[in-house]
């Protein structure tokens, strides 16, 4: 009987481990000692000096760009599993990704139409 608790009381243990480390390891970095030289706050490049300002503003269209490659990579991501078990999923995954894939396709049309992929 004792021997079906061991599981549980092994996850128990886990579970109040976890926290209480991270608390420990917040605590053991707040009380260390700072050094507040002027190198800390230089900008590091690989070991070479910095050539020009470090602080460069890109163009919001970078974000936009950025945005749109994460999208159709999460849904190739999707596709991949889907089309590796589509012979034994049947019509209903078809379906499924066809609905998938079709407001995919509403959302790349509309930024098309909005100009986010043209770089002028």
């Amino acid at each position: 009987m004792a021997d079906e608790w061991i599981p549980a009381a092994i996850y128990l243990v886990l579970c109040l481990a976890a926290p209480l480390g991270l608390l420990f390891g917040a605590f053991a970095v707040r009380v260390r000692a700072r050094d507040q030289s002027p190198a800390k706050f230089d900008t590091y490049e690989c070991g070479e000096e910095p050539d020009g300002v470090a602080w460069v503003r890109f163009h919001p269209r970078y974000y936009i760009v950025a945005l749109l490659f994460v999208l159709f990579d999460v849904e190739a991501a999707f596709l991949f599993p889907w089309a590796v078990s589509l012979r034994d999923a049947g019509l209903i995954a078809i379906v499924d990704m066809a609905i998938f894939l079709g407001i995919l396709l509403v959302g790349w049309a509309y930024a098309v139409r909005k100009g986010a992929i043209e770089w002028q």
